[in-house]
């Protein structure tokens, strides 16, 4: 067995440091690993001071040459947000040696690629309705699937929950309150509150539920296939939210992230400030957030038709 060599042994340090002190997910670790390793097996670079900037060109010029996993045979390249996953990396290591006090290259001298603005994905009101009313829980005879799916959407569109932190609830909420703490990315603790038609939702849902399971959303019916019931995963929350918008007949993809744009989108369409819809949906950075402000402006289209000279 070889011994790590001195940047090996650095990146593991990185590793543990990002986890333990900076309290980062364990699957940003496992991509950060990732990322890295390839970069030190591409580059070939045993020491810190070996890292220069014509080694990170070289790199970068490797990268853009890559073929995605599955489009080898097509030749469709990395994208260029793929490739600054990279970069960010490799950037954050820096600055952890810069920490150190270990020589290498300066992380400000790592820039990222300019990627095409985001395009959101997103439904009309008229769709969000469809898709929250499309679970059949009007009659008194409706069946615990479906209210846990009522429950589970209505939550969803309350709070602006991700999809992992919609399946990390256990059934223990207080719903004598409208509010509760959730635990989202990188350990960071956000309030989200609770609309009286979620509330009402997720109260019939736990009040036909007749098992012991302490997770909130649970397999039920045929859903379960061995002797108990297991939490909802993600993958299953995304096959229910795509079922109820082909029901609701929404023809564009609609998932739990949807759901999440559309949270966003109703509450700075109705006068919420920015910082505010930022702290609700647990965004890290405003510039995140920003994402939804032009699909929110409604004096846009005002101001264009106010303003703009017509041809006579």
């Amino acid at each position: 067995m070889s011994t790590p060599t001195e940047l090996e042994q650095l990146k593991r340090q990185f590793l543990e440091h990002t986890e333990i002190e900076k309290g980062r997910a364990v699957k940003t670790i496992e991509n950060y690993d990732h990322y890295l390793t390839r970069f030190l097996d591409q580059s070939k670079v045993k020491r810190a001071s070996d890292i220069t900037e014509p080694v990170v060109r070289e790199f970068r010029l490797w990268l853009n040459r890559q073929s995605t996993g599955n489009n080898r045979v097509t030749g469709v390249t990395l994208s260029k947000k793929t490739q600054n996953y990279y970069m960010i990396a490799l950037r954050a290591f820096l600055k952890f040696l810069a920490k150190k006090g270990v020589s290498s290259l300066s992380p400000e001298a790592i820039d990222l690629a300019k990627v095409p603005e985001r395009i959101i994905d997103f439904i009309t009101e008229a769709e969000l309705g469809r898709l929250l009313d499309a679970p059949d829980t009007h009659t008194e005879t409706s069946d615990v699937k479906s209210l846990r799916d009522k429950a589970m959407l209505e939550l969803l569109f309350s709070t602006g929950l991700r999809v992992s932190e919609l399946c990390a609830l256990t059934n223990d909420l207080d719903l004598t309150r409208d509010e509760f703490s959730i635990r989202g990315k990188g350990g960071k603790v956000r309030v989200v509150f609770l609309s009286d038609v979620a509330k009402d939702a997720v109260k019939k849902y736990l009040a036909a539920r007749k098992d012991m399971n302490d997770a909130l959303f649970i397999q039920v019916g045929k859903e379960i296939k061995t002797k108990g019931a297991s939490p909802l995963t993600r993958r299953s929350v995304e096959r229910i939210v795509k079922y109820y918008a082909i029901k609701a007949g929404i023809s564009k993809k609609v998932t739990p992230h949807v759901i999440r744009h559309s949270f966003a989108t109703d509450l700075l369409s109705n006068g919420a400030d920015l910082r505010s819809v930022q702290m609700l949906l647990g965004h890290a950075n405003i510039a995140t957030t920003q994402i939804y402000t032009h699909v929110t402006d409604k004096g846009l289209r005002e101001t264009h038709k106010k303003f703009h000279s017509r041809r006579k």
